[in-house]
């Protein structure tokens, strides 16, 4: 994988040019993409920029996301060719800050339920995950130092975790989802992928503006609650094992483990996701489901038939028990800095048929807290399996923090 970090000082010390550097990427998507399959369009001879943080990184922008020098297809027949007039907001926040990118990576269509193409680069005989396969197996392959991508239940989270790489699902909104195909307007949060930690803290740090992302130094012990999520079902011996692993390497570095027992609320809020993510996906994509209907891709389409009629009062319901699990979150956690978990039931599945499953990323997509993803253990057949780190809404900060701290611990 190519470190956005080393990459960066590099240039900061006029070691390589930003031309130099983007050129590397580019020839890496060259040599690798045939095999990977993680971009849908190639940016055809980017420009590195002379200025900004991130001139000279290439960066590859999942194909839910607008771009005015390329198209949008969002994985769907119904939107094949289609040209946006603008750069989504998160795009040309990268822009700003010096960043070229180097083309759209592959989604399931509009982000949903059916695979892509993409193989996993660390066993192509498995799924990288999804929605956002192609950003996730682009880095992990080493074609590009960043990648966007996007989180409705676990489309950021899972796919690192499967794929190997390092990636932060933000507070809710704090990447703006102007410019960006919705889903589930409560839920779609934008994420970043990258090699390592630190590479997140600084490029999340560089196009939002807010250094003190990648500045946050943490005092004391961390404190650490380790949160098994009973509610979302059982777990693969796999990721039971890499949490096992990260907490006692966190602990071993100094860090304060205990096991956080989440009140019966978050088990509600647990399954209000799903009502919530169902109900404004028809909404989203009223006009695709009723004048494209049999265009969208089959298992969307199936799991829309089938929640056609999904009720107002549950929806409204659902949204009320969010705000109450919202609430109670701060609480939960007082006396703790982070939260850790599992990022998915296990390694990544066997075969393309699925992109795995979410269930251990959707209460914190509904909670809207910053989510952090670190490789904890590489499971059999060379599969790394990741564990999350979850701080509170707007701590991200302590978040990406606390994340390369339990990275590093895993690393001694």
């Amino acid at each position: 994988m190519i470190s956005l970090s080393d990459l960066k000082g590099r240039i900061d010390r006029s070691e390589l040019s930003p031309d130099a550097a983007l050129a590397q990427s580019m020839a890496a998507i060259e040599a690798r993409e045939k095999t990977i399959g993680a971009f849908v369009t190639r940016a055809k001879n980017p420009r590195a920029a002379t200025k900004g943080p991130l001139r000279g990184i290439a960066v590859g922008i999942k194909d839910i996301i607008d771009t005015a020098d390329m198209p949008t297809e969002m994985g769907s027949s119904i939107y094949k060719g289609w040209q946006p007039r603008a750069d989504a907001s998160v795009v040309m926040m990268l822009r700003r800050a010096g960043a070229s990118i180097a083309g759209k990576t592959t989604t399931t269509a509009f982000a949903a339920l059916d695979p892509t193409a993409t193989l996993n680069p660390r066993n192509p005989g498995h799924t990288p995950g999804g929605s956002s396969a192609g950003s996730a197996a682009a880095v992990a392959a080493g074609m590009v130092p960043l990648a966007l991508g996007t989180q409705t239940a676990g489309s950021v989270i899972r796919p690192a975790s499967f794929c190997g790489v390092a990636a932060i699902k933000p507070s809710y909104r704090l990447l703006p989802t102007v410019g960006v195909k919705t889903y589930a307007w409560t839920l779609d949060t934008v994420g970043l992928f990258a090699a390592g930690v630190e590479d997140l803290a600084i490029a999340l740090a560089a196009m939002s503006a807010r250094p003190e992302l990648a500045q946050h130094a943490l005092a004391g012990p961390l404190r650490i609650g380790v949160v098994t999520q009973e509610f979302a079902g059982s777990v693969e011996a796999a990721s039971d094992a890499a949490l096992r692993i990260a907490a006692a390497a966190a602990e071993k570095a100094g860090g304060a483990i205990r096991v956080l027992k989440l009140p019966e609320i978050f088990t509600e809020a647990w399954q209000a996701q799903a009502i919530i993510q169902d109900f404004e996906v028809h909404r989203a994509l009223a006009w695709e489901y009723q004048t494209h209907h049999d265009e969208i891709a089959p298992k969307l389409r199936a799991k829309m038939d089938q929640t056609a009629d999904l009720a107002p009062s549950a929806y409204l319901e659902a949204l009320g028990i969010a705000a109450r699990a919202r609430a109670a979150f701060d609480g939960a956690a007082s006396d703790l800095d982070v939260v850790l978990t599992y990022s998915a039931p296990g390694a990544a599945p066997k075969g393309l048929a699925s992109t795995g499953d979410p269930r251990f990323s959707r209460l914190w997509t509904l909670l809207g807290v910053p989510c952090v993803n670190v490789i904890a253990d590489i499971a059999d057949g060379g599969l790394p399996v990741g564990v999350q780190v979850i701080a509170r809404f707007g701590e991200d900060a302590k978040a990406l923090a606390a994340a390369r701290f339990v990275e590093d611990a895993l690393r001694q």
